[in-house]
Protein backbone atom coordinates (compact mmCIF):
# COMPACT_ATOMS: atom_id res chain seq x y z
CA UNK A 1 0.00 0.00 0.00
CA UNK A 2 1.26 3.22 -1.05
CA UNK A 3 1.19 5.88 2.18
CA UNK A 4 0.61 9.61 0.59
CA UNK A 5 2.60 12.03 2.30
CA UNK A 6 0.80 15.63 3.38
CA UNK A 7 2.13 18.35 1.05
CA UNK A 8 1.98 20.35 4.44
CA UNK A 9 4.31 18.40 5.92
CA UNK A 10 6.58 17.77 3.26
CA UNK A 11 6.72 21.66 2.71
CA UNK A 12 7.57 21.82 6.68
CA UNK A 13 10.63 18.91 6.19
CA UNK A 14 12.12 20.98 2.84
CA UNK A 15 12.09 23.86 5.30
CA UNK A 16 13.91 22.71 7.83
CA UNK A 17 16.31 20.77 5.92
CA UNK A 18 17.10 23.62 3.37
CA UNK A 19 17.95 25.95 6.61
CA UNK A 20 20.11 23.28 8.18
CA UNK A 21 21.94 22.79 4.46
CA UNK A 22 22.45 26.92 4.56
CA UNK A 23 23.85 26.80 7.78
CA UNK A 24 26.38 24.15 7.16
CA UNK A 25 27.19 25.65 4.05
CA UNK A 26 27.70 29.24 5.88
CA UNK A 27 25.65 31.39 3.11
CA UNK A 28 22.16 32.80 3.54
CA UNK A 29 19.56 33.03 1.20
CA UNK A 30 20.46 36.10 -0.68
CA UNK A 31 22.99 34.13 -1.77
CA UNK A 32 21.53 30.90 -2.21
CA UNK A 33 19.03 32.87 -4.55
CA UNK A 34 21.50 34.59 -6.69
CA UNK A 35 23.03 31.19 -6.88
CA UNK A 36 20.42 29.59 -8.24
CA UNK A 37 18.77 32.49 -10.31
CA UNK A 38 15.38 32.88 -8.09
CA UNK A 39 14.42 36.15 -6.35
CA UNK A 40 14.53 36.64 -2.97
CA UNK A 41 10.45 36.43 -2.59
CA UNK A 42 10.43 32.84 -3.99
CA UNK A 43 13.64 32.10 -1.81
CA UNK A 44 11.62 33.56 1.28
CA UNK A 45 7.98 31.86 0.48
CA UNK A 46 10.22 28.71 0.74
CA UNK A 47 11.79 29.16 4.22
CA UNK A 48 8.78 31.14 6.10
CA UNK A 49 6.69 29.12 8.68
CA UNK A 50 3.54 28.08 8.28
CA UNK A 51 3.56 27.69 4.39
CA UNK A 52 2.95 24.57 2.40
CA UNK A 53 4.94 25.99 -0.63
CA UNK A 54 7.49 23.51 -2.25
CA UNK A 55 9.78 24.27 -5.09
CA UNK A 56 9.16 22.89 -8.83
CA UNK A 57 11.88 19.88 -9.48
CA UNK A 58 14.22 22.68 -11.53
CA UNK A 59 14.73 24.31 -8.74
CA UNK A 60 14.58 21.76 -5.72
CA UNK A 61 17.88 19.99 -8.22
CA UNK A 62 19.42 23.54 -8.18
CA UNK A 63 19.19 23.94 -4.47
CA UNK A 64 20.62 21.39 -3.52
CA UNK A 65 23.57 21.07 -6.17
CA UNK A 66 24.57 24.63 -4.54
CA UNK A 67 23.96 23.46 -0.83
CA UNK A 68 26.32 20.11 -1.87
CA UNK A 69 23.50 17.84 -1.11
CA UNK A 70 21.00 15.24 -2.65
CA UNK A 71 17.42 16.45 -3.71
CA UNK A 72 15.55 13.71 -2.56
CA UNK A 73 17.13 14.60 0.92
CA UNK A 74 16.26 18.00 1.11
CA UNK A 75 12.40 16.84 -0.02
CA UNK A 76 12.33 14.29 2.79
CA UNK A 77 13.02 11.45 0.68
CA UNK A 78 16.03 9.99 2.23
CA UNK A 79 17.88 10.41 5.26
CA UNK A 80 20.76 10.59 3.56
CA UNK A 81 22.10 14.02 2.69
CA UNK A 82 24.81 13.08 0.37
CA UNK A 83 24.30 13.35 -2.96
CA UNK A 84 24.68 9.88 -5.11
CA UNK A 85 28.14 10.26 -6.03
CA UNK A 86 29.11 11.60 -2.78
CA UNK A 87 28.26 8.50 -1.49
CA UNK A 88 30.45 6.30 -3.79
CA UNK A 89 32.89 8.27 -3.09
CA UNK A 90 33.25 8.25 0.36
CA UNK A 91 32.68 4.48 0.21
CA UNK A 92 35.30 3.41 -2.34
CA UNK A 93 38.33 5.54 -2.52
CA UNK A 94 40.96 4.70 -4.97
CA UNK A 95 44.24 5.34 -3.70
CA UNK A 96 47.99 5.06 -5.09
CA UNK A 97 50.04 2.03 -4.00
CA UNK A 98 53.92 2.87 -3.83
CA UNK A 99 54.32 -1.21 -3.17
CA UNK A 100 56.69 -0.36 -0.66
CA UNK A 101 56.64 -1.13 3.33
CA UNK A 102 57.13 2.71 3.31
CA UNK A 103 54.17 3.51 1.49
CA UNK A 104 52.66 6.29 3.60
CA UNK A 105 49.04 5.45 2.98
CA UNK A 106 49.59 1.69 4.57
CA UNK A 107 50.83 3.02 7.60
CA UNK A 108 48.15 5.56 7.91
CA UNK A 109 45.70 2.77 7.88
CA UNK A 110 47.79 0.89 10.54
CA UNK A 111 47.44 4.11 12.43
CA UNK A 112 44.22 4.37 12.00
CA UNK A 113 43.20 0.69 13.09
CA UNK A 114 45.28 0.80 16.36
CA UNK A 115 43.15 -1.34 18.72
CA UNK A 116 41.38 -3.37 16.12
CA UNK A 117 42.89 -6.99 14.92
CA UNK A 118 44.07 -6.75 11.09
CA UNK A 119 43.77 -9.21 8.98
CA UNK A 120 46.01 -9.46 6.03
CA UNK A 121 46.36 -11.26 2.77
CA UNK A 122 49.69 -10.33 1.56
CA UNK A 123 50.41 -10.38 -2.47
CA UNK A 124 53.63 -12.10 -1.44
CA UNK A 125 54.75 -12.26 1.89
CA UNK A 126 54.14 -9.79 4.57
CA UNK A 127 55.95 -7.02 4.67
CA UNK A 128 55.75 -6.80 8.79
CA UNK A 129 57.58 -10.17 8.34
CA UNK A 130 60.30 -10.21 5.43
CA UNK A 131 64.41 -10.05 6.68
CA UNK A 132 65.94 -6.92 5.82
CA UNK A 133 68.16 -9.31 3.25
CA UNK A 134 64.75 -10.29 1.70
CA UNK A 135 63.79 -6.46 1.57
CA UNK A 136 66.51 -5.17 0.13
CA UNK A 137 66.23 -7.97 -2.66
CA UNK A 138 63.29 -6.73 -3.58
CA UNK A 139 62.89 -3.13 -2.63
CA UNK A 140 66.31 -2.13 -4.66
CA UNK A 141 64.21 -2.06 -8.49
CA UNK A 142 61.85 0.92 -6.82
CA UNK A 143 62.39 4.12 -7.20
CA UNK A 144 61.50 6.61 -5.05
CA UNK A 145 62.08 4.64 -2.12
CA UNK A 146 65.03 2.56 -0.58
CA UNK A 147 65.53 -0.44 0.92
CA UNK A 148 66.31 1.56 3.95
CA UNK A 149 63.27 2.85 4.28
CA UNK A 150 61.17 0.15 3.25
CA UNK A 151 63.24 -1.56 6.35
CA UNK A 152 62.94 1.34 8.94
CA UNK A 153 59.08 1.01 8.05
CA UNK A 154 58.84 -2.58 8.44
CA UNK A 155 60.52 -2.06 11.95
CA UNK A 156 58.00 0.29 12.93
CA UNK A 157 55.35 -1.93 12.32
CA UNK A 158 57.00 -4.86 14.28
CA UNK A 159 56.82 -2.68 17.18
CA UNK A 160 53.02 -2.50 17.08
CA UNK A 161 53.23 -6.41 17.66
CA UNK A 162 55.77 -5.47 20.81
CA UNK A 163 53.04 -3.05 21.67
CA UNK A 164 49.83 -5.51 21.58
CA UNK A 165 48.19 -2.66 20.05
CA UNK A 166 47.01 -4.94 17.55
CA UNK A 167 46.58 -8.33 16.49
CA UNK A 168 47.30 -10.11 13.25
CA UNK A 169 45.54 -12.66 10.91
CA UNK A 170 47.79 -13.54 8.09
CA UNK A 171 46.53 -15.80 5.55
CA UNK A 172 49.01 -16.97 3.09
CA UNK A 173 49.19 -19.33 0.06
CA UNK A 174 50.89 -22.88 0.23
CA UNK A 175 52.20 -22.05 -3.72
CA UNK A 176 53.81 -19.05 -2.21
CA UNK A 177 55.74 -20.45 0.46
CA UNK A 178 56.74 -23.33 -1.91
CA UNK A 179 58.06 -20.99 -4.15
CA UNK A 180 60.03 -18.92 -1.44
CA UNK A 181 61.27 -22.56 -0.80
CA UNK A 182 62.64 -23.62 -4.16
CA UNK A 183 63.43 -20.13 -5.18
CA UNK A 184 61.03 -19.94 -8.07
CA UNK A 185 58.55 -17.87 -10.06
CA UNK A 186 58.43 -14.71 -7.94
CA UNK A 187 61.54 -15.66 -5.57
CA UNK A 188 64.08 -16.50 -8.51
CA UNK A 189 67.07 -15.17 -8.14
CA UNK A 190 67.08 -14.89 -4.37
CA UNK A 191 69.71 -17.20 -3.20
CA UNK A 192 69.40 -20.11 -0.95
CA UNK A 193 70.88 -18.56 2.28
CA UNK A 194 68.54 -15.48 2.44
CA UNK A 195 64.90 -18.01 1.85
CA UNK A 196 66.51 -20.04 4.51
CA UNK A 197 66.90 -17.48 6.69
CA UNK A 198 63.42 -16.20 5.48
CA UNK A 199 61.91 -19.50 6.75
CA UNK A 200 63.35 -19.05 9.69
CA UNK A 201 62.14 -16.00 10.55
CA UNK A 202 58.57 -16.54 9.53
CA UNK A 203 58.78 -19.34 11.86
CA UNK A 204 60.27 -17.78 14.50
CA UNK A 205 57.96 -14.63 14.50
CA UNK A 206 54.89 -17.26 14.92
CA UNK A 207 56.50 -18.69 18.43
CA UNK A 208 57.13 -15.46 19.76
CA UNK A 209 54.15 -13.45 18.52
CA UNK A 210 51.33 -16.68 18.78
CA UNK A 211 48.38 -15.26 19.53
CA UNK A 212 48.80 -11.74 18.68
CA UNK A 213 49.98 -13.02 15.20
CA UNK A 214 48.51 -15.76 13.84
CA UNK A 215 49.70 -17.07 10.30
CA UNK A 216 47.50 -19.52 8.45
CA UNK A 217 48.20 -21.68 4.96
CA UNK A 218 45.43 -22.24 2.87
CA UNK A 219 45.34 -24.60 -0.64
CA UNK A 220 44.94 -21.90 -3.71
CA UNK A 221 43.05 -24.50 -5.34
CA UNK A 222 40.40 -25.12 -2.94
CA UNK A 223 39.92 -21.37 -2.24
CA UNK A 224 41.36 -18.26 -4.02
CA UNK A 225 41.85 -14.65 -2.34
CA UNK A 226 43.26 -11.47 -3.92
CA UNK A 227 45.61 -9.20 -1.54
CA UNK A 228 43.47 -7.83 0.88
CA UNK A 229 43.78 -5.86 3.95
CA UNK A 230 40.76 -5.18 7.04
CA UNK A 231 41.79 -2.59 9.43
CA UNK A 232 39.34 -3.96 11.91
CA UNK A 233 35.76 -2.62 11.43
CA UNK A 234 36.70 0.35 9.83
CA UNK A 235 38.64 -0.03 6.44
CA UNK A 236 38.81 -2.79 3.63
CA UNK A 237 41.19 -2.87 1.04
CA UNK A 238 41.87 -4.50 -2.27
CA UNK A 239 45.43 -4.22 -3.72
CA UNK A 240 45.10 -4.81 -7.60
CA UNK A 241 49.11 -3.78 -8.41
CA UNK A 242 49.43 0.40 -8.49
CA UNK A 243 46.52 1.22 -6.75
CA UNK A 244 44.52 0.18 -3.89
CA UNK A 245 40.55 -0.11 -3.32
CA UNK A 246 39.70 0.76 -0.28
CA UNK A 247 36.72 0.76 1.57
CA UNK A 248 34.87 1.99 4.19
CA UNK A 249 30.93 1.29 4.13
CA UNK A 250 30.19 -1.51 6.52
CA UNK A 251 28.19 -3.57 4.36
CA UNK A 252 31.71 -4.03 1.58
CA UNK A 253 33.86 -4.61 5.24
CA UNK A 254 31.23 -7.25 6.63
CA UNK A 255 31.84 -8.98 3.01
CA UNK A 256 35.53 -8.56 2.69
CA UNK A 257 35.12 -10.17 6.56
CA UNK A 258 32.85 -12.96 5.47
CA UNK A 259 35.59 -13.82 2.60
CA UNK A 260 38.69 -13.83 4.93
CA UNK A 261 36.50 -15.98 7.49
CA UNK A 262 36.30 -18.61 4.54
CA UNK A 263 39.95 -18.47 4.34
CA UNK A 264 40.34 -19.53 8.01
CA UNK A 265 37.81 -22.34 7.59
CA UNK A 266 39.30 -23.52 4.47
CA UNK A 267 42.99 -23.10 6.19
CA UNK A 268 45.33 -26.27 5.38
CA UNK A 269 47.21 -25.16 8.27
CA UNK A 270 46.18 -24.26 11.58
CA UNK A 271 48.07 -20.74 13.17
CA UNK A 272 48.97 -23.21 16.00
CA UNK A 273 50.80 -25.46 13.64
CA UNK A 274 52.59 -22.45 11.22
CA UNK A 275 55.96 -22.21 12.92
CA UNK A 276 56.28 -26.41 12.61
CA UNK A 277 54.98 -26.37 8.85
CA UNK A 278 57.54 -23.58 7.64
CA UNK A 279 60.34 -25.04 9.28
CA UNK A 280 59.84 -28.53 7.37
CA UNK A 281 60.09 -26.91 4.16
CA UNK A 282 63.17 -27.76 2.28
CA UNK A 283 64.70 -24.84 0.72
CA UNK A 284 66.41 -25.77 -3.15
CA UNK A 285 68.32 -24.51 -5.43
Amino acid sequence: MITVTDKRHRAEVFRERLRSALTHADTNRSALARAVGANRSTMSQLLDDGGARLPNAHLAAECAQALGVSTDWLLGLTDRPERPGDVVDAAVQLTQAERTASDDQLLDWHREAAGYKIRHVPATLPDLLKTEAVMRWEYEAFLGKTPDQAIRAMQGRVDLLYQGLSDYEIALPAHELDALAAGEGYYRGLPAAARTEQIERLAATCDEFYPALRVFVFDARRVFSAPITLFGPRIGVIYVGRFYLAFRESSRIRSLTQHFDGLIREASVDARDAAAYLRALTVTG
